[in-house]
């Protein structure tokens, strides 16, 4: 009876302890070769030194005879009036803190979860011609100093620390390498980048690029440790291919694709102007920042998105579109 009971503690040991390895193995696949600090901030190889990023040749074709070789520079500041929430009017409408990290906007001064278009049709801009669409993307902060200003504290979930405010914002559109553009209809709503890009199963909504303003030609899904005196860049590029129906889609991107690499459409889609948000920093060299995002993505730097509702005129939106299918270069 004896050896019977030492057999069966001894199984019962051996089942528990290999369930024990199997969880800590499990813990160890899931959280990836970049899992973040104990605290929360980004891994030491969420940043590379922007020397030791290869040199790219240009993403973009040439244009070609059809093509809308213009672009259109919309002057919007640089977010002067420090708006910021913790809204996401395109991806969770009418919920009041529910993008659970802070957002930057140019563009229309009252957009939040509530705005309606009738909202963002009567509100005040900050885009020097009037433009009252609605540009945001998430905050970059220094977790080495603490946030005491409004929304610096307000996000929660590790997003903490000193908002650093952008040197430049440049709101651009531009055209299509193979085809003229058709306008935007009012009130499109867009979105580029992957919030859960660390966590998702691949990286094919991973858009921005980062990279120094002194070398343009490199660039990166890293934060990058730039020279002394050159600015931090984020470029964030929106799909431009529309279905011609929706202002909304169902998963948010389903309206609105990107084209191919050369240029083209997909299938039953339609180019409109492709807006480019490029983003700048003034930033002490070696200073390990970190942007905003859901806690269990440890603000990696390939959660980095952007997010636009178009509330242009349709007198607008049509300057905007003869701009670039005229192949003029135009500021407003």
């Amino acid at each position: 009876m004896w050896k019977e009971n030492r057999l069966l503690t001894l199984v019962i040991c051996l089942v528990l302890g290999g369930g024990l390895v199997a969880a800590v193995l499990g813990a160890s696949r899931a959280g990836g070769p970049h899992t973040g600090t104990a605290d929360g901030r980004p891994a030491p190889s969420d940043y590379v030194d922007i020397r030791d990023v290869p040199r790219a040749p240009a993403a973009a074709p040439a244009p070609g005879p059809e093509g809308s070789a213009g672009s259109a520079v919309v002057e919007c500041g640089r977010n002067e009036q420090r708006h910021y929430n913790e809204d996401n009017l395109v991806v969770s409408p009418g919920l009041l803190g529910g993008a659970h990290h802070t957002h930057a906007y140019v563009g229309n001064l009252s957009t939040n979860a509530m705005s309606t278009e009738a909202s963002l049709e009567a509100a005040a801009t900050s885009c020097r011609g009037g433009d009252r669409s609605t540009y945001y993307w998430p905050v970059l902060r220094r977790p080495d100093r603490p946030g005491t200003g409004p929304h610096e504290g307000s996000a929660g979930h590790g997003n903490v620390g000193e908002i650093l405010p952008e040197a430049s914002v440049v709101v651009e559109y531009r055209g299509n390498p193979v085809s003229k553009v058709v306008a935007m209809p009012r009130f499109l709503r867009g979105m580029t980048g992957d919030a859960v890009a660390r966590t998702a199963d691949s990286e094919a909504d991973v858009r921005a690029r980062w990279g120094c303003a002194g070398s343009p030609d490199r660039t990166t899904t890293r934060y990058p440790r730039c020279p002394a005196g050159d600015r931090v860049t984020r470029t964030l590029v929106f799909p431009s291919c529309w279905n011609g129906l929706d202002t909304v889609g169902a998963t948010h991107r389903s309206h609105l694709r990107f084209p191919a690499a050369n240029g083209v459409c997909p299938k039953d889609t339609f180019p409109v102007p492709e807006l480019r948000l490029s983003l700048a920093y003034e930033l002490p060299p070696g200073l390990n920042v970190a942007l905003d995002s859901f806690p269990e993505q440890r603000h990696s730097p390939k959660t980095d998105h952007a997010m636009f509702v178009n509330a242009m005129t349709d007198r607008q939106m049509a300057a905007v579109v003869g701009c670039l299918n005229e192949g003029r270069t135009c500021r407003t």
